[in-house]
């Protein structure tokens, strides 16, 4: 485990599933940790006990990752609440799916604005508060490299938008030593993709190792990018999926 003693960090979208399994992860490792919330006010509660439980300091924060405005506030808030901000982690996203023809336009308008837009603007108003040497670590998909089957187009689409932007941030924080970089989780078992869900089986057919991932490995993968032990490694990302894309 990376060794994150005094650290301060806001997760995005954390009150349950890979991003709650992140702050508690991030917290073991010795950070402080802000979460935001949309609607699950008592899950997001239950996060912040469970940092406080291993001796940090935690606060959970709503805000709509669809709110343009609620996701400035949110970061100015977390580091205002921490007294700085040294590691951000833009998890917040969301899934629609099925096929393109049935795909309204307030879903696709929905998946730009969480799933790309909120990361831009949370990286953003990051800037100001980010030490040299600080840390963007978000959270993609398998699915923006290869999309074996249909019904997530624009979803993949949004995902796939998050390889170009770590990138092109990478470049621009190089010179302050901030490493920006992506995780791409595969099938993980989570309330939104349960590994008893309808479509696990299809899942499982393209994965290696034959199982779901737990949002642990996710997290372990963000924490390892948040250390010094990867102060050399940016703007790429590093895929956690079971092998689903080899």
């Amino acid at each position: 485990m990376s060794d994150l003693s005094g650290k301060r960090a806001l997760v995005t979208g954390a009150s349950r599933g890979i991003g709650a399994a992140i702050a508690l992860d991030l917290a073991k490792a010795g950070t402080d940790v802000a979460i935001t919330y949309e609607k699950s006010a008592d899950r997001a509660a239950e996060v912040v006990r469970g940092i406080e439980a291993l001796g940090r300091r935690g606060f959970a924060l709503q805000a709509d990752s669809a709110d343009a405005a609620a996701v400035k506030r949110s970061v100015d808030e977390a580091a205002a609440k921490l007294g700085g901000l040294d590691i951000l982690v833009n998890n917040a996203g969301i899934v629609r799916g099925g096929p393109l023809a049935e795909t309204t336009l307030a879903d696709i308008d929905a998946l730009i604005a969480v799933n790309i837009r909120s990361v831009v603007l949370a990286s953003q108003a990051a800037l100001a508060h980010l030490p040299d040497g600080g840390r963007i670590v978000s959270i993609g998909s398998s699915l923006s490299k290869r999309v074996p089957f249909g019904g997530v187009t624009v979803y993949s689409m949004t995902k796939s938008a998050l390889l170009s932007f770590t990138q092109g941030l990478a470049r621009e924080l190089g010179g302050r030593a901030i490493t920006v970089n992506l995780v791409l989780p595969g099938s993980t078992d989570t309330d939104m993709n349960p590994a008893n869900g309808e479509a696990a089986a299809t899942q499982l057919a393209l994965n290696a190792l034959g199982r779901y991932g737990r949002p642990e490995d996710i997290a372990a993968a963000v924490s390892f990018l948040a250390g010094s032990g990867a102060r050399q490694i940016t703007g790429t990302s590093i895929t956690v999926d079971g092998g689903a894309n080899a």
